[in-house]
Formats: C-alpha cells, sequence, structure tokens
C-alpha cells in the first residue's frame, strides 16, 4: 500500500461532522454515535437527508430517489457519472445547508438485490465524498473555486448486521472495508484517492 492510501482508523467512530473517512458507514439504525453526530450537523446548519432503502433497488429508481431528495438540477444525466457530480456540488443545487448526510433507512433491502450493483453504488457515494469532503479534482490537486464540505452516507440497518454488507460492498471499484465495533466501514483506496487530511 503506497504511503498516501487512504487507511481507515478504527479507533476512531465514524463522522457527520468532520471531514474525514470513512465515507460511507453500514450501522444499526439506532446506533449511539448516528443521534449524537446527527444533532451536531444540524446544530452547525448542516442538513440530514433521509432516503428509503427499499426504493433503491434498481438504477433508476436510486437516480429518480437521490435527485428529487437533494434537489438536483434538471441537466441531472440519472446515471453513476452525473450522480458522483451533482453529489460533490450540492452547493449549487440550493440544499439549503453547508454540510450534509445522507441516510439511507431499510438499507438491509439494498443486499436483496444485485450485489454488483450494491458495490457500484458504495463506489459512487464513496468517489462523492472524497471530492466534497476534500475538494480535490481527479488528479488528488484542490480546486480553487470550492470550499471542502461534509459530506457522508450512512446505510441504516433494521435486521441484518453490518458484516453482512462487506464482501458486497468491496465489490467495488478501489473500495476497502474494514469492521469496526457495531459498523462497517467504506472508504476508496489506492493511488487514484490519495487522502489529503
Amino acid at each position: 500500500m503506497a504511503a498516501h492510501d487512504t487507511i481507515l482508523d478504527m479507533r476512531k467512530r465514524p463522522t457527520l461532522t468532520e471531514r474525514r473517512s470513512p465515507w460511507v458507514v453500514f450501522a444499526r439504525r439506532d446506533a449511539p454515535w448516528l443521534r449524537a453526530e446527527s444533532a451536531g450537523l444540524r446544530e452547525r446548519g448542516g442538513r440530514v437527508v433521509r432516503l428509503d432503502g427499499r426504493e433503491l433497488r434498481d438504477p433508476k429508481a436510486l437516480f429518480a430517489a437521490f435527485a428529487q431528495a437533494l434537489s438536483f438540477p434538471g441537466y441531472f444525466g440519472h446515471n453513476w457519472d452525473a450522480l458522483v457530480d451533482c453529489l460533490h456540488d450540492l452547493h449549487g443545487h440550493e440544499v439549503g445547508a453547508r454540510d450534509v448526510a445522507v441516510l439511507i433507512e431499510h438499507a438491509d433491502a439494498t443486499l436483496g438485490g444485485d450485489p454488483e450493483l450494491l458495490g457500484l453504488f458504495v463506489s459512487v457515494l464513496c468517489q462523492a465524498a472524497w471530492h466534497a469532503n476534500l475538494q480535490l479534482d481527479a488528479d488528488g490537486i484542490p480546486h480553487q473555486d470550492r470550499d471542502p464540505f461534509t459530506l457522508h452516507f450512512v446505510f441504516l440497518l433494521h435486521d441484518l448486521a453490518p458484516a453482512a454488507f462487506a464482501e458486497a460492498a468491496a465489490r467495488g471499484s478501489d473500495v476497502q472495508v474494514s469492521l469496526g465495533q457495531g459498523y462497517l466501514a467504506a472508504t476508496l483506496t489506492g493511488d487514484d484517492w490519495p487522502d489529503r487530511n
């Protein structure tokens, strides 16, 4: 592993208020850290957006759900690249908040479909969060015209344990997963995704 690759520090709990990985977390819906982090994000003027995982089992429905919940512009292309672009450019979409956490309720349902789809979905969410939190371009160079903002995604599990998602989440391109105490964390790894924090 190269020196600049992302290494998850599993001693730290996941965050919604700091611009650090993990970018995507699978956790029980009643996780105590989640309540505290959501409250902290709102106190800072951030926004918590909730989606229903039962509506995210195919790309068409997934793109529509994100576009509606986050008020994507009319030119949103309803494809994976467009999702990354619109998520890491939320400031231009009138979301009404500086920082954003997307909580996916009933996320257990996302495992019941195509495991390749879930891996791709996790990879796309990680890419969007990487861009937003670090505001680095594809070469790892900071954007001069954009300020970074916190963007995190949490899959809220009702019945399944976070570990049940490890194999499918790890199928995403350049995705590294690690099990913490009560959660599964996903972030990007590899030369294309330097972590400058």
